[in-house]
């Protein structure tokens, strides 16, 4: 591969009307009534965020001191592929047939998920698009596993609450859900929840697996969590974590 070949794949930039001709489209709320001044301090911060020339394209008032705006125009930054750092899924996606015998033969018995929104989180959406059988995005959830056992225990419960639930259940894994972001409660509740699994069960503690729109999967061992899954994530894809996870763990211990 040549080194321009190279360099055409490494370095991108936005699409809109013409190949890497930076354009891009944001939207944002500002605390100004809308006007023509509103609009003046939309493309101002445009401007400030590196978007010039900047079109505000469309703006609508929201109540009388709250304008939304969206913006259109070019930035000149360049995304440098080489430095992305993401999570990349190093298993395979299993059906579900195959999720069921390979926990069968890795188990003989059943694998124990309980799942929660844990603190003041009332928001079920998440944990039951991943849990209940009617799924997510066209795939069941994991009540749908034969040789998986869920207990969904619902919104707004305690971290003490989830360690008791969880050891009385003999869990394997514990899915935690959380949606409310406000001054990163989702961090906190997460880290708390894995601190106290720690405390209570040391090395025996199940797999710790936290879920949500604003979670950056990479940020696993910060938590003290095993994974992490962000917006999108399919209950196939947990399962089959679950498959991964426990293989790799039988495969250690021996």
């Amino acid at each position: 591969m040549s080194e321009t070949s190279r360099t055409t794949e490494r370095h991108v930039r936005p699409y809109g009307d013409t190949t890497g001709d930076g354009m891009v489209q944001t939207s944002f709320t500002l605390p100004v009534p809308a006007g023509p001044r509103a609009d003046g301090a939309a493309q101002q911060l445009a401007n400030r965020m590196g978007i010039d020339p900047a079109m505000v394209v469309h703006s609508h008032p929201i109540g009388e001191d709250f304008t939304f705006f969206v913006v259109y125009g070019s930035v000149k930054h360049v995304v440098d592929l080489d430095e992305v750092r993401v999570v990349e899924r190093e298993y395979p996606l299993l059906p579900p047939g195959e999720v069921n015998a390979a926990l069968r033969g890795l188990l003989r018995r059943k694998l124990v998920v309980v799942g929660a929104c844990i603190g003041t989180d009332a928001h079920t959406v998440g944990i039951d698009a991943i849990l209940n059988v009617k799924g997510f995005a066209g795939e069941k959830g994991l009540e749908y596993y034969r040789e998986l056992k869920v207990v969904n225990l619902g919104a707004q419960v305690p971290v003490p609450e989830l360690v008791r639930r969880a050891r009385a259940e003999k869990a394997d894994a514990v899915l935690v859900s959380q949606v409310v972001t406000q001054r990163d409660a989702h961090l906190l509740n997460t880290q708390e929840m894995s601190a106290a699994f720690r405390e209570a069960m040391g090395e025996r503690r199940p797999l710790l697996i936290a879920g949500g729109p604003r979670f950056d999967p990479l940020m696993a061992g910060e938590l003290g969590v095993d994974r992490v899954f962000g917006r999108g994530t399919t209950p196939g894809e947990v399962a089959s974590y679950l498959v991964h996870a426990v293989k790799t763990k039988k495969e250690t211990a021996a």
